[in-house]
């Protein structure tokens, strides 16, 4: 037997791998044709997927677009050889109405206006959802935004959301100096008086007297001329806005030692995820005016925004509550070993975890909400939907209806699924995970 053995001196160059072990012919076996099954599925699949584009796309290119009503389109499609009802859509009604869809019976001379609104909306939002990217002075914008966007969409006068802008930070003050030489009861106790004291009497008495004195002012516009996508936008954004914080307090609220505390937080909730929405938009719309003053004017919009919110915030508070149980028992023992007062620990430990946990659960609740706005419909507000059953009430429009719920259809689903991919990057950026 021979002792003489082999050692290589130089290393071979590399190889390529085979062309069916890599690129688009190794995906397309692993993931379509791994089996026989898998190969007929992606079979029937591939066919239905072109059978529909191929249905979609010829009744989507249509050249309607400078129709004017419906039976013009009916002419155009009959000129090129298309005769029946799929034949080809009628995008005349979009090019018409699509300022309507967008702004309802808005004023066209004051579209600046909820346009101007909308640009500042995402000026104020970059500071809170790209806090590493803009400016840290936006924060200033983010802070008078909720009180420039209502005197901006309804008008009036200045100095009414300056009034409000002064009762909150009176209050706000209030509480602080109290709680400094009282208890926190106490300071609540007296914050609450200063906002009675300001909403019945002297808020609107100060808002009058720099009226008096430096009139500035836009037209007002009535909330019966709101409607379209502007009208669910100012739902929603308005909503969405409050009822997160509301949101965290009911969650923090049924997790108290205190038994009235959790009790008033888990009657408010179960009785609100108890009852549809719907009916909560009938009691804003016909009911909850008998509770005001006589003669009071509570705007139609501000009714829906708060039953709206008050909706939201229940399942909101669900979702948080869900990410504070997840947390460990050793994160509040943690906080507690630290000395930390139950709201500095819950502000500086336990919250910012359990929203990180929350944030899918978070962005699917905002996302159901901005959906949800198309219910105002049912108590006479045109949301785009209520819009479109109006657009075809019109002789020149009557029958058509994939137009324009393809079109309203495609507007929610950018505003959504920008919302989704938002979460997304949120979760990436934050490394969502218990890690």
């Amino acid at each position: 037997m021979s002792d003489t053995s082999f050692v290589r001196l130089e290393m071979l160059p590399g190889r390529e791998p085979p062309a069916n072990k890599t690129g688009v012919m190794r995906w397309l076996q692993e993931n379509l044709f791994s089996s026989w099954l898998n190969s007929v599925l992606t079979i029937l699949s591939a066919g239905l997927i072109i059978y529909s584009l191929n249905f979609l796309l010829s009744w989507a290119i249509s050249p309607t677009w400078n129709a004017t009503s419906l039976a013009n389109c009916r002419e155009i499609l009959h000129d090129i050889g298309r005769n029946g009802h799929f034949t080809g859509a009628c995008w005349g009604v979009i090019r018409e109405r699509w300022i309507q869809i967008l702004f309802g019976f808005y004023p066209s001379e004051l579209y600046w206006r909820p346009i101007l609104t909308l640009m500042l909306l995402f000026v104020a939002l970059s500071r809170i959802l790209f806090a590493d990217k803009v400016p840290h002075q936006l924060i200033w914008l983010t802070a008078v935004y909720p009180f420039l966007m209502p005197w901006l969409l309804w008008g009036g006068s200045i100095w009414v959301p300056v009034s409000v802008a002064t009762g909150l930070t009176a209050g706000f003050y209030t509480y602080v100096l109290v709680s400094r030489n009282s208890s926190s009861f106490a300071a609540l106790l007296a914050t609450i008086a200063v906002a009675l004291f300001w909403v019945i009497w002297a808020g609107g008495q100060f808002a009058d007297a720099l009226s008096s004195l430096v009139l500035i002012e836009l037209e007002p516009v009535a909330s019966r001329k709101f409607g379209g996508m502007m009208l669910s936008v100012t739902i929603g954004v308005v909503a969405i806005g409050f009822s997160l914080p509301i949101g965290i307090v009911l969650a923090l609220g049924r997790q108290s030692n205190l038994l009235i505390v959790k009790a008033l937080c888990t009657g408010f909730i179960e009785f609100i995820r108890g009852v549809p929405l719907i009916t909560l938009l009938f009691v804003a719309s016909t009911l909850l005016n008998i509770f005001m003053p006589p003669g009071t004017e509570f705007d139609i919009i501000m009714r829906v925004i708060i039953m709206v919110t008050l909706f939201a915030s229940a399942y909101m508070a669900e979702t948080i509550r869900g990410g504070l149980a997840a947390l460990p028992r050793g994160q509040y023992e943690g906080a507690d070993s630290l000395g930390l007062t139950y709201w500095q620990s819950r502000r500086l430990i336990i919250m910012p975890q359990a929203l990180k946990i929350s944030i899918p659960g978070i962005v699917s609740t905002f996302i159901n909400l901005f959906k949800d706005t198309t219910l105002v419909s049912v108590i006479g507000l045109l949301d785009p939907l209520g819009l479109s059953t109006a657009i075809r009430a019109d002789a020149d429009w009557n029958g058509i209806v994939w137009e324009l719920y393809g079109f309203i259809a495609l507007l929610f689903f950018i505003a959504c699924f920008s919302m989704s991919r938002y979460s997304m990057y949120l979760e990436r950026r934050l490394q969502t995970g218990l890690k």
